[in-house]
């Protein structure tokens, strides 16, 4: 099957395109890529932007440490509404793991290649979730480099994967091990080359707008709620379907223009032709079967984003 199925070409007119949207709309309907400091939590963090831009509302990907760095978005105003996928969405760190005692590289590396793949994990002790055994995915698990008893490696998780609880597991089976430094590296569709700023360029990037006029460094920092989904399959919908999906409505197959390739039960994005996301959802049949039977409900919607432009309301 192709990756893009078309069912029928069409042009959307209501709405705007993401990039074109003002830089009053991103302040209240956008995700802030940041580079997170040692020191402040992530809530923290979520509560410097709130402030910074003068908001009522922001939310963060994920909770990391104190003590960890990295790879924090923040969705902004009407925009946390996309928090939910964010946190569910794959993880990639860096980590700086001390061994115990010397030991072989060949063994080191011989060890933690058992741990690729489908793994269970006991949270920390300090956690935000109960203490119990649970099972974690590790996609993808590198070592970059060992140096006596500091091994960097990258990690590529499910989303709750516990890299401290992993590094101590891994010391378990090779007499001793502790994670002596983090960096998450990526969050779901953002990662260090993303536009990743710091919390004194999105209050400079602010200042130049308000005082200068200038809205260039504002709209770097600020990028479109649509670019958190990119690791999402997509379905694109007739504005004919806008209004009735705008108030929660499920999405009918006959309201489809295109689609992606995707299996029933996935978690799919809803999108308008200029490129909006509207909705997200759960399909309720595969792309192939939507293609072919075009009748029925295609996608069981979860969370709303798209507002009419109609209904007069201020994004």
């Amino acid at each position: 099957m192709p990756d893009t199925i078309v069912i029928e070409e069409s042009t959307g007119e209501i709405g705007c395109a993401p990039t074109e949207r003002s830089v009053k709309t991103l302040l209240n309907y956008g995700i802030v890529n940041i580079d997170k400091v040692k020191g402040p939590s992530s809530h923290q963090v979520s509560d410097y932007v709130q402030k910074i831009l003068g908001l009522k509302k922001a939310g963060h990907s994920g909770t990391l440490d104190p003590a960890v760095t990295g790879v924090q978005p923040v969705a902004i105003g009407r925009a946390t509404k996309i928090t939910q996928f964010l946190l569910t969405a794959p993880k990639e760190y860096i980590c700086v793991m001390h061994v115990h005692k010397d030991l072989d590289p060949e063994k080191i590396t011989s060890v933690m290649n058992t741990f690729k793949g489908k793994i269970q994990q006991m949270p920390p002790v300090k956690s935000a979730v109960k203490r119990q055994l649970r099972t974690r995915e590790i996609y993808e698990l590198e070592i970059l480099e060992i140096d006596k008893r500091d091994v960097l490696f990258r990690v590529k998780c499910e989303a709750g994967t516990y890299i401290r609880a992993l590094c101590n597991d891994i010391g378990k089976k090779i007499g001793g091990a502790h994670m002596a430094c983090l960096r998450r590296s990526a969050a779901g569709a953002f990662d260090e080359t993303d536009n990743l700023v710091t919390l004194d360029d999105l209050r400079d990037a602010l200042w130049y707008w308000k005082e200068k006029s200038n809205d260039k460094y504002l709209r770097y920092c600020i990028q479109p709620v649509e670019n958190a989904l990119k690791y999402m399959k997509k379905i694109w919908v007739f504005d004919s379907a806008l209004l009735s999906l705008s108030h929660g409505r499920d999405l009918g197959a006959p309201g489809i223009s295109k689609l992606e390739n995707f299996k029933s039960g996935e978690t799919v994005a809803i999108m308008t032709l200029k490129g909006e996301v509207v909705a997200c959802g759960v399909a309720e049949m595969s792309a192939v079967q939507i293609s072919t039977m075009r009748k029925g409900m295609a996608v069981k919607t979860s969370k709303v984003f798209f507002e009419m432009p109609s209904e007069g309301k201020e994004l």
